[in-house]
């Protein structure tokens, strides 16, 4: 099957798309995605997670055993001091709290004088050996930002498991009782919403609101901002997607709706992901699909750069997921970009 006004075939899953999305690119005055300066250090710390969610892309849950060990953590750390550039660090996972460098990561990052963001599921700040888990963060500043893909039961068990829905509100209030995301309070707690099948998540502010009416009337919880994130064709959604012979109709969904507004805003443009492993990337969807950085050269890792400064004008690595990115107000990490 080829792509609607591409000269390019396409082959099987989402990476078939690669050469389509360079030319969609050239299409739009852009013969190459740039790398700008480096202001973000997302560290995946490992795929262990106590859920296992229907649409993760890292493809994480309970079996899994990669975990960053404590010499790929430190050696992180230091090329984080070596990077004045960088002014946040955001840490996910899996759920990454699991991780034992998890709080050690967080005060170092933040002794380095840097922003520092938990991306959690909720549902881990119940487990009984991170039952001091959130007044831990509360105490350290750190922001959160919480998985919650929809504001009814229904949707978010059908997308993370029966009795997560709950478990979340009673995670949210936890949160709400320590100051996470109370008007004027410091403690930033932002939701990310994802949608619940192969459809572009709805305008970011308007969905916003419903999530706040819903949530404050019937669950008493507050919180600052949502997140509006496109599911990414990658793992276990793109599995989903083939097994209901949907695969082709969402990647058309997606290119279809390509918006050039996006490409300023895209996260691996001043981003770099390190893995588990202490592998380097443009992004965490790239690191999912193993895409190595085109530069500074093959099988990058922590042990061969010295800094991430300076690294402005180099190529990113894109391929069909990119697609997903790029689709209607676009996402990222830090949700709609336009």
């Amino acid at each position: 099957m080829a792509v609607a006004n591409s000269p390019f075939p396409i082959l099987p899953g989402s990476n078939g798309y690669a050469e389509s999305f360079t030319e969609t690119l050239r299409e739009n005055g852009m013969a190459k995605l740039l790398r700008a300066e480096t202001t973000t250090l997302q560290i995946n710390v490992g795929k262990l997670c106590n859920q296992a969610c229907h649409h993760c892309h890292v493809d994480a849950g309970p079996k899994r055993t990669e975990i960053m060990p404590v010499e790929i953590a430190r050696r992180t750390m230091e090329l984080l001091a070596a990077s004045p550039s960088i002014t946040t660090v955001d840490i996910t996972g899996g759920a990454p709290e699991l991780n034992p460098n998890f709080r050690w990561l967080v005060e170092e990052s933040q002794r380095l004088g840097r922003h520092v963001i938990d991306r959690c599921n909720l549902t881990v700040l119940l487990e009984d050996a991170q039952s001091d888990l959130a007044a831990v963060l509360a105490a350290q500043r750190v922001e959160i930002i919480a998985s919650l893909p929809c504001y009814t039961a229904e949707n978010v068990d059908k997308q993370r498991g029966k009795g997560v829905f709950e478990k979340s509100m009673a995670a949210l209030r936890k949160l709400n009782g320590l100051g996470y995301g109370m008007p004027g309070s410091e403690l930033q707690l932002n939701l990310v919403y994802n949608p619940v099948g192969p459809s572009l998540p709805p305008p970011q502010a308007k969905l916003e609101a419903d999530y706040k009416q819903h949530l404050r009337e019937e669950h008493g919880i507050e919180f600052h901002r949502l997140l509006t994130i496109t599911n990414m064709p990658i793992h276990r959604f793109e599995e989903d997607l083939q097994h209901q012979g949907k695969h082709d109709a969402y990647m058309q969904l997606l290119k279809d709706n390509f918006n050039p507004a996006t490409l300023h805003g895209l996260m691996c443009r001043s981003l770099v992901s390190i893995g588990y492993d202490g592998k380097l990337y443009d992004c965490d969807f790239n690191q999912m699909l193993e895409m190595e950085l085109e530069q500074p050269g093959s099988a990058a890792t922590v042990w061969d750069v010295e800094t991430f400064t300076g690294w402005a004008g180099r190529r990113i690595s894109t391929a069909g997921h990119c697609f997903g990115c790029t689709a209607g107000a676009g996402s990222s990490c830090s949700g709609a970009l336009a």
